[in-house]
C-alpha cells in the first residue's frame, strides 16, 4: 500500500507541475521578431495561446535566440528620454552640460549591453538603472524648462492687465483731433467723468492697455498706460518742470550712461530726477538738491508715485537710485565731501554762485549743463565765469524747439476721400460732363487704392513756445 500510494502521489505532482507550466505560457504569449517581419504563436500551437480569441496570426518558426526588439543584424538599443527630448530641440541650443550627460549616457548604455551579453543582471545593475532613470528624469525637466525659457525670451514677457492703483491715460479724438486727455488713477468704486460720458473704473480693470471702451454716451475712449514723458507732463507740479524736449537734450549734452554718478541742483517737481534715474540705471546714482521745502516734498512724492506705478505695471521695482536732499548747494560742502560726479545738471536762478562748490567734484573733461529761462541769466553766468578762475569753458548755448504738424488725407464735405485726377487734353466743358454712374463710383464707400488720395500738411495751430536755454560747460585743465 505504501509503494502504490507513493506512485499515485508522484503522478499527481507531475501533472500539477505540467499544468502550472502551461498556464504560465498562456498568460504570457511569446512574440518573435526576425528582420522586419513579426511572428507570433498560433492558438493551436503547443507552446502557448494568444491573448485574444480573434487573433489568428499564421504560425511561424520559433527562433529561440531572437527576443522582442531584436533583428537579424543585432539588437537595437532603445532611445533614452534624454536623447528623445534633446533630438526634438535644435542642436545649437543644447548646453555643454547636456552634451556631457548624453555622452555619459551612451557610455553607460554600452557598458550595460556588454554586461547583459556576459551574464544575467545583478542587483547592482538594477540599482544603476534606477539611478540612471532618475538622472534622465532630472535632465528631461531641465530641457523642458530651458525650452520654456527660450520660448519666453523669443515672445517676450507676458502682458499685464490694467489693475487698481495704476495711473492711466484716457484720450478721446474726433476727426483726428485730440479733444480730451486726462491722467487718472484706477480706484475701486470710482468713475472717469468727462464731457463725453462716464466710464466706471471697474469696467477698466482686467483689460489690456490700449483698450477702447464706450462711454455712457456711446463715444469711444482710448485707455492706455502713460509713458514717462507723459507722466511728467500730467503729474502734480509745484514749480515749472524741465520739459521732456529740454531734458532729452540735456541728457545727450551730459552724455549720461548707465552706472554714472550725477549731481542735480533744483529738484523742482521731480521731472529731471526721473529722467536721470532711468538714464543711470540700477548701478548709478543721482544726488538731487533742492533749497525749498515744498518743492522738495513734491519731487519726492512724484518720484515715489512713479516707482509704485512701475511696480504694478511691470511686476518689478524701479531702481531706487535718487537721493533727495534739502539744502542750499552753495553751502553744501559737507554734503559733497569725498564724492565725485560724471556730470552736473543745474536748474537754478543764479547758477554761477554754486559753481565754485561744484566744479572741484566734477571729473576732468565732464559736462555741466545749465537750464536757464532768460537771456539775462545767461549773461550773469558768463560774467561769473569771466571774473572767476574756474576751469570751465562755455561750448554751446542752444534753444530746443519742436514744431508739431498736421498731416492727413484730403476729404470732401461728405467725408469721402478726394482722389487724384489723371491729366487729360480735353476741354473743361467736356471734363465737367459726367454720368450718374461715375458720380456713384466717386462717392462710393469703397476704399481708395494706394497712392490715389492726396494729403494736406500744415503746422499745428497750437505750438509749444519758448521754455528755456541750455548752456553747455566743460571742465578743462588749465
Amino acid at each position: 500500500m505504501t509503494l502504490r500510494l507513493a506512485r499515485v502521489c508522484t503522478t499527481y505532482l507531475r501533472q500539477q507541475r505540467q499544468s502550472i507550466k502551461h498556464a504560465d505560457i498562456r498568460k504570457t504569449p511569446t512574440v518573435w521578431t526576425c528582420g522586419l517581419q513579426g511572428f507570433g504563436t498560433s492558438p493551436k500551437s503547443s507552446d502557448g495561446d494568444d491573448d485574444g480569441p480573434e487573433a489568428t496570426a499564421p504560425p511561424g518558426p520559433a527562433f529561440s535566440r531572437f527576443s522582442r526588439g531584436s533583428s537579424l543584424f543585432g539588437r537595437r538599443r532603445s532611445l533614452s528620454p534624454l536623447e528623445r527630448v534633446s533630438q526634438l530641440l535644435p542642436q545649437d541650443s543644447l548646453s555643454k552640460e547636456v552634451w556631457e550627460l548624453r555622452d555619459s549616457r551612451s557610455l553607460e548604455e554600452a557598458e550595460t549591453e556588454e554586461q547583459s551579453q556576459k551574464g544575467p543582471t545583478t542587483g547592482a545593475d538594477q540599482s544603476l538603472r534606477d539611478d540612471r532613470g532618475d538622472v534622465d528624469a532630472q535632465v528631461r525637466d531641465v530641457l523642458i524648462q530651458g525650452e520654456k525659457t527660450q520660448e519666453q525670451s523669443r515672445t517676450g514677457a507676458m502682458e499685464r492687465m490694467m489693475c487698481f492703483g495704476e495711473a492711466l491715460l484716457a484720450e478721446y479724438r474726433r476727426n483726428r483731433r485730440l479733444q480730451f486727455r486726462k491722467m487718472f488713477q484706477l480706484q475701486e468704486g470710482m468713475k472717469l467723468h468727462s464731457n463725453w460720458g462716464v466710464i466706471p473704473h471697474q469696467d477698466i480693470v482686467g483689460c489690456p492697455a490700449g483698450t477702447v471702451l464706450r462711454t455712457s454716451l456711446g463715444l469711444p475712449m482710448l485707455l492706455r498706460r502713460p509713458s514717462l514723458e507723459e507722466f511728467t507732463l500730467f503729474m502734480r507740479r509745484g514749480p515749472a518742470i524741465a520739459y521732456p524736449k529740454d531734458a532729452s537734450a540735456m541728457l545727450m549734452m551730459m552724455d549720461v550712461s548707465e552706472g554714472d554718478s550725477v549731481l542735480e541742483s533744483g529738484s523742482g517737481s521731480g521731472a529731471m530726477s526721473l529722467f536721470l534715474s532711468r538714464a543711470v540705471g540700477s548701478r548709478g546714482s543721482v544726488l538731487s538738491v533742492e533749497v525749498r521745502e515744498d518743492h522738495h516734498k513734491r519731487s519726492v512724492l512724484n518720484y515715489q508715485r512713479w516707482r509704485s506705478i512701475w511696480k504694478l505695471r511691470r511686476g518689478e521695482d524701479w531702481p531706487d537710485n535718487v537721493h533727495f536732499h534739502q539744502g542750499d548747494l552753495t553751502n553744501s560742502a559737507p554734503l559733497l565731501a569725498g564724492r565725485s560726479f560724471n556730470s552736473v545738471a543745474l536748474d537754478m536762478v543764479s547758477p554761477h554762485l554754486a559753481l565754485p562748490s561744484v566744479v572741484p567734484h566734477l571729473h576732468n573733461g565732464a559736462i555741466c549743463a545749465v537750464y536757464l529761462a532768460n537771456v539775462t541769466q545767461i549773461i550773469d553766468l558768463l560774467e561769473g565765469l569771466r571774473c572767476s578762475s574756474l576751469p570751465l569753458v562755455c561750448e554751446r548755448i542752444i534753444e530746443v524747439q519742436y514744431r508739431d504738424w498736421l498731416l492727413g488725407p484730403s476729404l470732401k464735405k461728405d467725408g469721402t476721400f478726394n482722389q487724384h485726377r489723371p491729366m487729360s487734353e480735353e476741354n473743361d466743358s467736356e471734363e465737367d460732363i459726367s454720368t450718374d454712374e461715375e458720380k456713384e463710383e466717386l462717392t462710393s464707400p469703397k476704399p481708395a487704392p494706394f497712392g490715389s488720395v492726396p494729403y494736406i500738411a500744415r503746422p499745428h495751430p497750437e505750438q509749444l513756445g519758448h521754455t528755456a536755454f541750455l548752456v553747455k560747460l566743460r571742465k578743462i585743465l588749465k
